[in-house]
């Protein structure tokens, strides 16, 4: 095996803290990465890894030799960066929520695909938590506050949570003067919202809860939206969810001064300083195409805010 190959296996097992978290990363099957390591050890002569039943930690030893193999790696994959700027091929892995995968971030590649044919995409849309080393993920479209401190994060615009229904609904319900009045209607929510069994609400500094008893609960975004179109009720649900609905007057905002506080949607990747070059053309393009997005600028005004009569 390439010494270089072997560095790489060790720096991962250190970073993971784990042989089967590094063999996902690497694509490897754990057994590989086992000998691989023993190799390393036999060939250094000392013991690299202390090995518990819960976790790996490096040796001192160990931690030198990572410490200088980070390095030496690091250096190696700017010198191949060096070469290979203008060329841009390869593989590009990413991952977002699944809505807004589907409505900003696949037209956004549709057209990246359009400039750079050689560059192969695989987009993964999903509404849990990617772990980009352990998936192998160059970078996240991530909604919310970054759970992995070492990652980094740039932001492209916010959203809110906010209260909808449609025009058929709130004429024949009446509309809402408070969050308290909201008992009074029929409710639609997903299935975490429910297991919460309240809404939570705040304006100028007053906090309000309101116990739910949903008429429908949902566990996607989409048939929430056709159920609140259809004016079955009144949803709680993120700015860019329902911000064309808004546009067409298809729903109408209620009780907009208790909008929840605004949350980030961030471009997030490990490391940004040094990009293959593939990478760093979908990332700028993002950096430029997604933060004017009229559904990720919260202070813009909306349309169709009712108020109570």
């Amino acid at each position: 095996m390439d010494k270089l190959d072997e560095l790489a296996v060790f720096v991962a097992v250190v970073q993971h803290g784990s042989l089967a978290a590094a063999a996902r990363t690497l694509r490897r099957s754990p057994a590989a990465v086992t000998r691989t390591l023993a190799a390393l050890e036999k060939r250094f002569g000392s013991l690299l890894i202390e090995r518990t039943t819960r976790r790996l930690a490096p040796t001192p030893a160990g931690m030198t030799l990572f410490e200088r193999a980070k390095k030496l790696l690091d250096e190696y994959q700017q010198a191949l960066n060096a070469v290979t700027d203008n060329q841009l091929s390869g593989q590009l892995r990413l991952t977002a929520p699944v809505q807004f995968g589907r409505r900003h971030v696949a037209p956004l590649l549709l057209a990246f695909m359009e400039h750079y044919p050689d560059i192969q995409i695989e987009l993964q849309l999903n509404d849990g938590y990617q772990d980009l080393i352990e998936q192998g993920l160059d970078m996240a479209l991530r909604i919310g506050q970054l759970r992995d401190s070492s990652l980094v994060a740039v932001s492209v615009g916010s959203v809110q949570r906010l209260l909808v229904a449609s025009p058929d609904y709130l004429t024949r319900m009446g509309t809402p003067g408070s969050p308290a009045a909201l008992a009074h209607h029929s409710l639609i929510a997903s299935i975490s919202q429910a297991a919460g069994k309240e809404w939570r609400f705040s304006s100028a500094g007053v906090q309000e809860r309101v116990r739910l008893t949903p008429r429908l609960i949902v566990n996607e975004v989409e048939t929430q939206l056709l159920a609140a179109r259809a004016g079955k009720g009144i949803a709680r649900l993120l700015s860019y969810q329902v911000y064309d609905d808004l546009q067409t007057g298809s729903l109408c905002e209620i009780l907009p001064d208790y909008r929840s506080t605004a949350v980030p949607v961030q471009l997030v990747r490990q490391n940004v300083k040094y990009m293959p070059a593939r990478v760093r053309a979908f990332w700028d393009l993002a950096l430029a195409r997604l933060p004017e997005l009229g559904c990720l600028q919260t202070n813009k005004p909306r349309k169709n805010k009712i108020q109570a009569n």
